[in-house]
C-alpha cells in the first residue's frame, strides 16, 4: 500500500528552552498564532485565549521551579531543605550535635582538723573525705558544672606524700597547729543532668525510637530497663561489644591509671541529632529478647510453615520483615519502663572566666575514716570551690551550612584518616562532651616523615583565643586514635598565638566629616579581624588592609599601615606573652606568622588606632 502524503502526521516546530512564565507564555502565544489561527484570534488578558495561555505558561513555570529546586536538593552545596539537609548529614556520616560544653578543673578546698602522730602534726587521717562524682558546683553566672570523678583526699604519691596541696589553716595562742587547709582538683563539665522514663508496650516494635525532651544532649549517662538490663550506646546497631575503661589494679597502676574491657551489648542503641530541633533521638535495636538464636545471619529454614493435618494448600504469604528479628542488631525493648539518664547544655558562655567557679549546688561527701559527726559536719561546711584556670572547650552549635561543609572531606574519609582534610575533619567533629577547638590546623613534622603536627587553639566567651586546656588536648588524643593509620603519629601542639596592634594614617577629603570617616574605617576594620575570619598559619597582607580602608567613601590616600606586637599587660588590657618581631616577618608587604602561629587583635576597639593627617 503506498503512503500518501496527506496520510503523513505534520511535524510541528517545538522549543524546550522557555523556563519562566513569560518566556512560556510567549512561546505558547506564538505555538497557537501559527497552528491555530482559525480557533482563536483574541489573546489579549482579559479573553478565554489569555487564560489559556497563563494557565499553561503556570502550569509550566511551577513544573519547571520545582523540577530545578528537586534537582538542587539532591546535591549538597545547592540543598536548603532542613530535611534533605539532615538526610545528606546521616548518609556522609556527619554527626549532628547541639552546643558543645566547656571542661574546667575545680579546686576544692577543705579545712580538716590537725592531730600528733609520730610527734609530728599531721591532718587527721579520719577526717579526709572523698567528694564524689557528680557533685555540681556553679559559676557567678549561674552555669553548671558537674564533677566527672571521684576526689579522694588521702590519695598520696608513691613517696607516701599527699596528692592535695596543703596549706596550714589556724593556728592556737600558743602557735599549735590546729587545723590544715587541703586543696585537690577534678575535671568538671558544664550542663545538667536530666532523666526520663519511658514506658515500653508489650507489642514489638524493632528499631524503636524514642526522642529526648532536652535540646543539645552532650552524653548519654545510662539507659536501664526494669528487668536490670543495661543498654551501651555505638556508634551502629550492627556493632555487638563496648569499650569500657575500668580501673587498672595491676602492679603497674601508678603508670597505668585504666584499663581496657571489652563488654558484649546485646542491649543497645545510637543517638542521632535532629538538625531542626537539636534534640536526640535514640534507636533500639530490632531483635526479638524472647529469640535464642545467635546465628550472625538468620537461617530462613526456620520461617518454613508446616501443615501437619493437610496434605493440599494454596499460596501462602510470607511477611520477610520476620527475617529482621535476628538480635545481631540489638535486641528491642518489650513490657518494660526505660530510664535514661543524660547529661545536656552548652555554648560559648559556658567558657567562664577563672575564679568564677565558685558556689556548691550540690554536694556528694564520703569519710571512709569514720570521724565523729562534729568532725564530720566541720569539714563538710568548710568546702569551697573555685577554678584556677578559664573554662573552655565549650561552642555553640554548629549551622547547618558549617555541617554541610564537612560533608565532603567526612564522606572521603571513610572512617579512617589518611588525608590532612581526614584529620581536620575528626578534630571538628569530635563529640560534643569531650570539646571542641576553634581552630585546628596541620603541618609536618620536620623531625620525622610518618608524623604529623596538629596545632590546636580555644577561645573564650568574649571570643578571645586562648591556650586549649590539657584535657581537652588528652580527649583529642584519644578520639583520632583509633581512625589513624597504625604506621602514623599526630602531635597535637598549641598555636602560638600573635598579639598585634594596627595604626594607620589617611588624608581625608576636606568636604566630609573627619569623624565620621574614621569610624566607619575602624568599623570596617573592626570587621575584617574578626578572629572567625583568621586561621592558624594565615598570613596578614597589608596590601589588602590598605584596599579595605580605600573602600571607605571619602579616603583621599593612604599614608600609613602599621602592625605592632603587644605582650603583657597594657592599659589593664590583658595580653598574650608571645613575642613576635614584625618586621623581620615581613616580606614583600606580607606579615607570616610562626609556624603553628594565629595572628589576632584582642581588643579592636583599643588595637587598632587610626589618625587622619
Amino acid at each position: 500500500m503506498a503512503i500518501s502524503p496527506d496520510s503523513l502526521k505534520n511535524v510541528r516546530q517545538r522549543r524546550y528552552l522557555a523556563r519562566d512564565f513569560d518566556s512560556l507564555r510567549s512561546v505558547i502565544l506564538e505555538y497557537a498564532r501559527q497552528y491555530y489561527p482559525d480557533r482563536i484570534q483574541d489573546f489579549s488578558e482579559s479573553s478565554v485565549g489569555g487564560l489559556f495561555l497563563d494557565m499553561a505558561a503556570y502550569v509550566g513555570d511551577n513544573l519547571s521551579f520545582y523540577l530545578d529546586h528537586q534537582y538542587s536538593e539532591l546535591n549538597y552545596e545547592t540543598v536548603v531543605e532542613t530535611t534533605n539537609i539532615q538526610r545528606m548529614l546521616r548518609t556522609a556520616g556527619v554527626p549532628i550535635t547541639g552546643a558543645s560544653p566547656a571542661v574546667v578543673p575545680a579546686t576544692i578546698i577543705i579545712e580538716v582538723p590537725a592531730v600528733t602522730s609520730s610527734n609530728t602534726v599531721v591532718p587527721d587521717p579520719s577526717a579526709l573525705p572523698v567528694v564524689k562524682m557528680n557533685s555540681i558546683f556553679s559559676s557567678d553566672s549561674g552555669v553548671d558544672f558537674i564533677l566527672l570523678e571521684d576526689i579522694d583526699f588521702s590519695s598520696r604519691r608513691s613517696d607516701g606524700t599527699y596528692l592535695a596541696e596543703i596549706k596550714i589553716g589556724q593556728k592556737s595562742t600558743t602557735g599549735v597547729v590546729q587545723t590544715y587547709l587541703m586543696a585537690l582538683s577534678g575535671i568538671c563539665i558544664s550542663g545538667r543532668e536530666a532523666s526520663e522514663s519511658v514506658t515500653i508496650g508489650t507489642d514489638f516494635v524493632p528499631f524503636r525510637k524514642i526522642t529526648l525532651s532536652n535540646a543539645n544532649v552532650t552524653d548519654i549517662i545510662n539507659v536501664s530497663d526494669g528487668y536490670g538490663n543495661t543498654y551501651y550506646e555505638v556508634a551502629d546497631l550492627s556493632n555487638d561489644v563496648v569499650y569500657k575503661n575500668v580501673l587498672n589494679t595491676a602492679k603497674d597502676n601508678d603508670l597505668v591509671k585504666d584499663s581496657i574491657k571489652i563488654i558484649p551489648a546485646p542491649y543497645r542503641f545510637t543517638a542521632q541529632g535532629d538538625l531542626a530541633t537539636r534534640k536526640t533521638v535514640l534507636t533500639f535495636g530490632g531483635g526479638s529478647a524472647d529469640s535464642l538464636e545467635d546465628d550472625v545471619i538468620p537461617d530462613p529454614s526456620d520461617f518454613a510453615i508446616s501443615f501437619p493435618y493437610s496434605r493440599t494448600f494454596s499460596r501462602i504469604t510470607l511477611d520477610p520483615e520476620r527475617l529482621l528479628t535476628t538480635k545481631t542488631l540489638g535486641v528491642a525493648a518489650v513490657d518494660t519502663t526505660l530510664t535514661i539518664t543524660y547529661r545536656y547544655g552548652g555554648g560559648l558562655d559556658h567558657n567562664v572566666p577563672l575564679d568564677n567557679v565558685r558556689n556548691v549546688k550540690t554536694l556528694s561527701m564520703t569519710f571512709p575514716g569514720n570521724p565523729s559527726s562534729p568532725v564530720a559536719a566541720r569539714v563538710r561546711g568548710s568546702i569551697e570551690v573555685t577554678n584556677r584556670i578559664r573554662a573552655s572547650g565549650g561552642e555553640d552549635a554548629q549551622s547547618p551550612e558549617d555541617l554541610i561543609a564537612l560533608v565532603p572531606s567526612i564522606k572521603n574519609s571513610q572512617e579512617r584518616i589518611v588525608t590532612r582534610s581526614d584529620l581536620l575533619a575528626r578534630v571538628y567533629t569530635i563529640p560534643s562532651n569531650f570539646g571542641r577547638v576553634f581552630r585546628a590546623a596541620i603541618r609536618s613534622n620536620p623531625n620525622n616523615p610518618l608524623a604529623t603536627q596538629l596545632f590546636v587553639v580555644s577561645r573564650t566567651p568574649d571570643g578571645q583565643l586562648i591556650t586549649s586546656p590539657d584535657t581537652l588536648k588528652t580527649n583529642l588524643v584519644k578520639y583520632l586514635n583509633p581512625y589513624r593509620m597504625i604506621s602514623d603519629a599526630i602531635d597535637i601542639l598549641d598555636a602560638r598565638i600573635i598579639n598585634v596592634t594596627l595604626s594607620f594614617e589617611v588624608v581625608i577629603d576636606p568636604a566630609l566629616n573627619r569623624a565620621t570617616v574614621l569610624q566607619n574605617i575602624l568599623t570596617k576594620l573592626q570587621d575584617t579581624f574578626n578572629i572567625k575570619n583568621y586561621h592558624i598559619d594565615q598570613p596578614i597582607v597589608v596590601s589588602d588592609v590598605t584596599n579595605t580602608i580605600f573602600t571607605v567613601p571619602g579616603i583621599v590616600s593612604v599614608d600609613r599601615v602599621q602592625f605592632n606586637n603587644i605582650t603583657g599587660v597594657v592599659n589593664n588590657n590583658e595580653y598574650g606573652d608571645q613575642s613576635f618581631d614584625v618586621s623581620s616577618n615581613t616580606k614583600n608587604n606580607i606579615i607570616l606568622p610562626p609556624p603553628g602561629g594565629i595572628f589576632e587583635i584582642r581588643y579592636p576597639e583599643y588595637d587598632i588606632i587610626g589618625r587622619a593627617v
